[in-house]
Formats: C-alpha cells, sequence, structure tokens
C-alpha cells in the first residue's frame, strides 16, 4: 500500500500537518488542501489513489464536494473517507449515503485511521483475479472490474463492486452483516454493520434498472443472500 497518493482536504492547519506527518512517515504520498476549490486543482494536477476529507469547512461542505465527485465519470471511483467532528448515527448514514467509502469522527487515533485507509485502499484496488463470473446474463469480469447486465455496463462504485463480487461467488447461501464486513470489508476494520446495508441499497439501486436487483435478498433477522430464486 505504500507510495499510494492521498490527498488532505482540511481547513484547520494544524491538522492537515499532523496528518501530513503521520501518513508520510507511513510512506504515503500526501498532498493538502485547505478547501474544495484548492482540493479541485490538486485532483487536475494528480488523481489521488484516496481523499480524507473534512466534512465542516468554509464555502463547499464535505458532503457537496462527495456528491459532485461521485458524479464526475472521472473521479466517481476515487474513495473518499470522511473526516469529522460529527459523531451522530444519522450523519454516519448521510456521508455513507452520499457516496464515501469510509468515516471516521474526531478525534481519532492514527492507527485507527491508518486501518481504515488500509482497508480501503484493499478493497479498491484491483484484486488480480482473471475468472469471469455469470449468472442469468449478470457477468462479473474480475480482471477489469466491469459488470454487464445482458451486455449493457453495470456503473458501480468500488465497494458496490466488491459487494456483487462476493455474492455472484457465494450464490444460495445467507451470510450475517458481520461476515459481509468480514469478507468485503477485511476482518479488525472500524466499520458500522449498517455500513452494509446502505452499500446492499445502493448496490440494488445500480442493479434495478437491468432487473437484477431482486437477486440481493434481505433474509429477516439473519442478513443477506444471493440468489436467481425469487
Amino acid at each position: 500500500m505504500q507510495n499510494k497518493k492521498i490527498l488532505v482536504v482540511e481547513d484547520e492547519a494544524p491538522i492537515r500537518d499532523m496528518l501530513r506527518f503521520a501518513l508520510e512517515r507511513a510512506e504515503f504520498h500526501i498532498s493538502l488542501a485547505a478547501d474544495v476549490p484548492e482540493a479541485r486543482l490538486r485532483i487536475a494536477e494528480s488523481r489521488p489513489d484516496l481523499i480524507l476529507l473534512d466534512w465542516m469547512m468554509p464555502g463547499v461542505s464535505g458532503i457537496e464536494f462527495t456528491r459532485e465527485l461521485k458524479a464526475a465519470p472521472m473521479t466517481k471511483d476515487i474513495p473518499i473517507i470522511m473526516v469529522t467532528a460529527r459523531a451522530e448515527e444519522e450523519d454516519t448514514v448521510r456521508g455513507l449515503n452520499v457516496g464515501c467509502d469510509d468515516y471516521i469522527s474526531k478525534p481519532f487515533s492514527f492507527p485507527e485511521l491508518s486501518a481504515r485507509i488500509q482497508a480501503v485502499l484493499r478493497r479498491t484496488l484491483p484484486g488480480g483475479e482473471e475468472e469471469q463470473l455469470a449468472v442469468a446474463g449478470l457477468q462479473v469480469d474480475a480482471a477489469s472490474q466491469r459488470v454487464t447486465a445482458k451486455g449493457e455496463p453495470v456503473r458501480l462504485g468500488p465497494t458496490e463492486y466488491r459487494l456483487l463480487h462476493f455474492f455472484v461467488s457465494h450464490p444460495e447461501r445467507v451470510y450475517t452483516r458481520e461476515q459481509v464486513l468480514d469478507r468485503v470489508w477485511g476482518q479488525n476494520v472500524y466499520v458500522e454493520e449498517r455500513t452494509v446495508d446502505v452499500h446492499i441499497r445502493r448496490l440494488r439501486k445500480a442493479l434495478a434498472p437491468h432487473g437484477y436487483d431482486a437477486m440481493i435478498q434481505t433474509v429477516r433477522g439473519t442478513g443477506y443472500r444471493f440468489s436467481e430464486k425469487v
């Protein structure tokens, strides 16, 4: 994971400097931005592998900037970790719903932040698999990380892709939210179980226009299952 490029978008200079120091010691390449306009310039100069984004900033908020990034074809696949003092559950859900890949509340320890960064990078980097998985016209190409539905491309974010790949690889089996977190996000990662629900909703929404959303099935009291049998 070393040498990956991380853009830190944070309006408080002491926090920016602290993050730069800690992340450079972990052998990441760091660029800094004090606000969204500066962040846009940094992204144009060099596309980052991950963005650490403060929620509360002057002008454009982190939530608004996340929406902007996820709506643009050139930046929609850049993973984003929201860093914020807002720790209420509804804020966490809101951040995930607009497209953040993870969420960490201030104050935080660097080991926790490092674990989250490593986990997000692991699940958004290509896995090196070459197999193609196909179920009823839904095809998942692990080598290119492309998904098609009866020949039509399905646009998925990196986390939704990994979720779908996991489910298609393990059909007709019921998994708890905790098991899905362990398999898709990785063990010992600080992510709430309701994060799974948020990304499942986004995966279903992407599959719905192609008629495959019903294959991601909720099993009451347990978790989720992928099945052709509706």
